[in-house]
């Protein structure tokens, strides 16, 4: 609470950078993901190094619990290490046996899924360290009747951009009311340094908090891709241009250690170069 609190007040004063860097830390590991078709899971298993992160046996086992989860329902960490592993045992028997070949401390961290009833969930991972495992992994869950050549070009673009722009909701009504009290107060001390009248701060703090809305979720986001673009409407001219419509239903972005930052990295340009866009 304190800390949170101490974060607001620097923020309050601008100082948003101090706040970034005040959150490092040390978890490692990797973000798998696997989907099937209309279904799609994504796996945060933690360890105390990188150096473990790119051990063969490690990765694998992150692959293998990605695959156990996607045939599972529900986000239940406990369910998943309860659940028959593929080479015999439980998640958790397998689990032990590494962290006592590897001699590291590891942790199956969380679980989350997205599905359509019909369409396609598309995967992406960002920095991947081997296919479907990486730092930041992103699932796509687009509803439609069009054709897996229209959905997963789409899907993976759409991922990218989730990747680089790391949005907080689907939409407006899905961000977090804290957060959004948290930005008001905020917005309320900086409009209150300006020394304006009453009815101005007010509507300066209607306008930061529009604003953030519209930075924060997906679809109102601008797409990183073409940097004009709102989410929504990619998608809809997608549609459009398939002759089916399609709606974007859901997402996941799992960053390893969820967002807190290591190294100072310009998402949006990686994932333009990535994509081939200047």
């Amino acid at each position: 609470g304190d800390m949170e609190v101490a974060v607001d007040a620097l923020r309050a004063k601008g100082l948003a950078a101090a706040a970034k860097k005040s959150s490092r830390t040390a978890a490692e590991g990797l973000v798998g993901v696997a989907v099937n078709g209309t279904m799609g899971v994504a796996v945060e298993v933690n360890s105390e190094t990188d150096f473990v992160a790119k051990n063969d046996q490690f990765q694998d086992f992150v692959r293998k619990t990605t695959t156990v989860a996607l045939g599972l329902s529900g986000t239940d960490v406990e369910a998943l290490k309860a659940a028959a592993y593929p080479d015999g045992g439980t998640v958790a028997e397998k689990l032990t046996n590494n962290v006592a070949t590897i001699g590291e401390n590891q942790q199956v961290r969380r679980i989350q899924r997205v599905a359509v009833s019909s369409g396609l969930v598309v995967p992406y991972m960002h920095n991947s360290a081997a296919p479907n495992l990486g730092k930041i992994g992103v699932l796509v869950a687009l509803e439609s009747e069009a054709g897996a050549d229209v959905l997963e070009p789409l899907g993976k673009q759409i991922a990218m951009h989730i990747a680089a722009a790391f949005p907080l909701a689907l939409d407006a009504s899905g961000l977090d009311q804290d957060m959004i009290e948290r930005e008001r107060k905020i917005a309320a001390e900086k409009a209150a340094e300006s020394g304006k009248p009453a009815e101005v701060q007010a509507k300066m703090v209607d306008g930061a908090i529009a604003k953030f809305a519209k930075d924060n979720a997906l679809l109102s986001q601008v797409f990183v891709m073409d940097n004009k673009t709102p989410v929504a409407q990619v998608v809809e001219k997608a549609g459009k241009e398939a002759g089916k419509p399609i709606k974007l239903v859901d997402y996941v972005r799992f960053q390893l250690g969820e967002g807190i930052e290591k190294v100072e990295t310009d998402f949006a340009a990686e994932v333009a170069a990535a994509a081939g866009i200047k």
